[in-house]
């Protein structure tokens, strides 16, 4: 039997395969448009492996959880991202997911989730404000990094990523060099990350997933603003669908 997780977000789609208790395989896809369309080349693709409605449970989770109407069951990306985190970790922690749309933040307890919190109501400290920062540099999100890795002494003091735009931009026209803008951006966010963990948590460890888990500057960083260990792996960016993966095993 195949435990199948899908994880459609709002920018990136993961997948996690089980075969039985292995985690045989993992996807990566962009979402595209239509989180349907994105479901449906999933299930071609597990057709093509072999991975039929009659050998296979699906779990799925994420902002476009609702569109898989082949899955046994949807599931909330907190629980997920919960049981994902601690499945790679192996232990228990903070769990800090900086998603496209929003940030997540859940301790663990025990393999548990005993808390969480979202920022959710605006993309400043979440990975669309780095996107939108990043097209204002034209660089990506790595190259942007690489830039603030260099950078210093630069702030970016609003809250709402409009505003936020409009000072990276005023900072371009005065002459601001580009490895000092790409420092505030970083800043910016890991600062709102690190607010977000401290209303609940005095944890000393934590576990970075989602796609920013990639970027070893940003680990580096949020570790420095919150005083404790950031941990990773090297596939946290799946956490989400492994963790529904993991939960498609208690489907009867």
């Amino acid at each position: 039997m195949y435990y199948i997780g899908i994880d459609i977000g709002s920018t990136a789609t993961k997948v996690a395969i089980f075969d039985e208790d292995n985690l045989q395989d993992t996807i990566l896809m962009k979402t595209g448009w239509s989180s349907k369309e994105t479901a449906n080349e999933i299930e071609e693709l597990l057709e093509s492996k072999g991975i039929m409605k009659e050998n296979r449970k699906v779990v799925a989770t994420g902002y476009g959880r609702v569109s898989v109407p082949y899955a046994d069951k949807s599931i909330t990306e907190i629980t997920c991202h919960g049981k994902g985190a601690h499945y790679l970790m192996n232990g228990d922690a903070t769990v800090i997911d900086i998603g496209g749309q929003d940030t997540k933040v859940i301790s663990l307890q025990n393999g548990m989730i005993s808390n969480f919190l979202m920022n959710d109501k605006c993309s400043a400290g979440t990975g669309r404000f780095l996107e939108i920062m990043a097209n204002v540099l034209g660089v990506d999100i790595k190259e942007l990094c690489d830039l603030a890795e260099n950078g210093s002494g630069v702030t970016i003091s609003s809250m709402c990523t409009v505003f936020a735009e409009s000072e990276v931009i005023s900072l371009i026209g005065s002459g601001e060099a580009k490895e000092n803008i790409a420092f505030a951006v970083i800043d910016s966010i890991v600062s709102k990350v690190a607010s977000l963990c401290n209303k609940f948590s005095s944890e000393n460890k934590y576990y970075l997933t989602g796609g920013l888990s990639k970027a070893p500057y940003i680990v580096k960083s949020l570790g420095e603003k919150l005083n404790a260990k950031v941990e990773t792996h090297e596939l946290a960016h799946y956490a989400g669908a492994i963790g529904a993966g993991i939960s498609a095993k208690n489907i009867k």
